[in-house]
């Protein structure tokens, strides 16, 4: 092996990097990382939604249920509920289920946990007598969290939910583990092929992971920005 660096293996599968062998095959490499990531964020939006909603139930047994839920699954490594989804979500649903959506669901499951705390501290966040006021019109506590509360809470949340959306492109990372095709694994498909350049592969990888991370970092920062100046 010569002394150096040589990045041409980049250049050479920067389409398979990418895509990977569709439109002659399955999706793969950078845009299958970001569909998981995207279609995970938005259906744990509505899963954290719902969680963050009941862990403020006045109900003591929905409260107490939903948040032991969410306990349990943010005591977990996100591995194990990957693991967990690709055995059992076959068995419960009674046919084959895809490794792509396996992992969908692994991630929006660990994912809403998080985001329903989210969910919680922006509602929690609202003073008092906003609810106070609404009821005083004759609202019901249901249209008051949903015309008054929720409304604000959501507009503090969203920063918080881009910097989650963050760490779920990072823990995408993971679905290699069950032969999903993601960045991670299509660069190390590239290594086992060529052998001789993994400092460059994986050099690649990091930065590809560094900049679609910034970038939505930077959209937070500037949400919060923005959102501070509207207050």
């Amino acid at each position: 092996m010569e002394a150096g660096f040589d990045f041409t293996v980049i250049w050479r599968n920067l389409t398979y990097f990418f895509v990977g062998r569709f439109p002659h095959g399955s999706l793969g490499g950078i845009a299958l990382t970001l569909y998981l990531a995207v279609v995970a964020c938005v259906l744990s939006f509505f899963g954290g939604l719902i969680l963050g909603m009941l862990n403020i139930s006045h109900n003591r047994a929905v409260r107490y249920a939903s948040l032991a839920i969410v306990n349990i699954i943010r005591g977990m490594p996100l591995l194990m509920v990957i693991f967990w989804m690709y055995f059992l979500l076959p068995a419960f649903m009674g046919r084959a289920v895809s490794e792509n959506w396996t992992v969908i669901m692994a991630l929006t499951l660990f994912t809403s946990a998080y985001m329903s705390q989210i969910v919680k501290a922006g509602i929690d966040g609202i003073p008092r007598g906003q609810t106070e006021a609404g009821l005083s019109t004759g609202l019901s506590p249901r249209q008051v969290m949903v015309y008054i509360v929720l409304p604000q809470g959501l507009r503090n949340m969203i920063p918080s939910f881009v910097n989650q959306f963050v760490s779920m492109i990072k823990d995408t990372s993971l679905a290699f583990i069950v032969g999903v095709s993601e960045l991670t694994h299509v660069a190390t498909q590239i290594n086992n092929r060529t052998i001789a350049y993994p400092t460059e592969i994986f050099f690649f990888v990091a930065v590809v992971y560094f900049s679609i991370c910034y970038a939505f970092t930077s959209l937070s920062r500037w949400l919060e920005r923005r959102l501070a100046w509207r207050r």
